[in-house]
Order: structure tokens, then sequence, then C-alpha cells
């Protein structure tokens, strides 16, 4: 079964960064496409980026050239840098992997970021 297990979500101010990190078990980590979701207070889930198992990344146009995902696959890790962050950016970044072969989806339970002075 697989598990992901998010870190790192907190409150930090406008303009500030945070790294949100993931670790994935009972899985072959390679065989994933990883990412990061977020929902926030009374909206959809939005997806915010994904990684695959070589490196080849994808941004919502929200968060480009603001948001960085990488992922080391001995250590079964993805990790979300985030800068210049805003207060719209405020929501539960859930961690997500996607089997590359059966397309089935898995999520954490997500952890709270808020963006506020």
């Amino acid at each position: 079964q697989v598990q992901l297990v998010e870190s790192g979500g907190g409150l930090v101010q406008p303009g500030g960064s945070l790294t949100l990190s993931c670790v994935a078990s009972g899985t072959i980590f390679t065989t994933y496409v990883m990412g990061w979701y977020r929902q926030a207070p009374g909206k959809q889930r939005e997806l915010v980026t994904t990684i695959t198992s070589s490196g080849i990344t994808n941004y919502a146009d929200s968060v480009k050239g603001r948001f960085t995902i990488s992922r080391d696959n001995a250590k079964n890790a993805v990790w979300l840098q985030m800068n210049s962050l805003k207060p719209v950016d405020t929501a539960v970044y859930s961690c997500y992997a996607r089997n590359m072969y059966s397309n089935l989806a898995h999520w954490g339970k997500g952890t709270p970021v808020t963006v506020s002075s």
C-alpha cells in the first residue's frame, strides 16, 4: 500500500520561502509520477506541479518561476521549494503519486501553508 507523508508546512510572510517534503513508502518509487496538489479554503483542488522519474517537470501557470519541484529516487522523496510566496498560495498542499502504468493515483493527508503578514 502506497503511503505518502508530507512535512514542512507552516506560516510564512508574503515574499517568503518554504520547502515542503514528501516521503513515499510501500511502492517502487521510480514507477510513479510525483507531484503536489493544493486546495484553498472554499476552492477546488488544484494541480500545482508534477515530476516524472526522469525529472521532467510541469507547473501550473500560477506558480511558474516561483516554485520548484525535485525528487530523489534513491530516497523515495520529493520536495517543493516555494519562493516569493503570496497570500493566494495559502492552501493545504498534498503530495501526489500516480503510477505511470496503471494511472492509479494516491494522495497524502496534506500539510497546511499559510501566507500572511
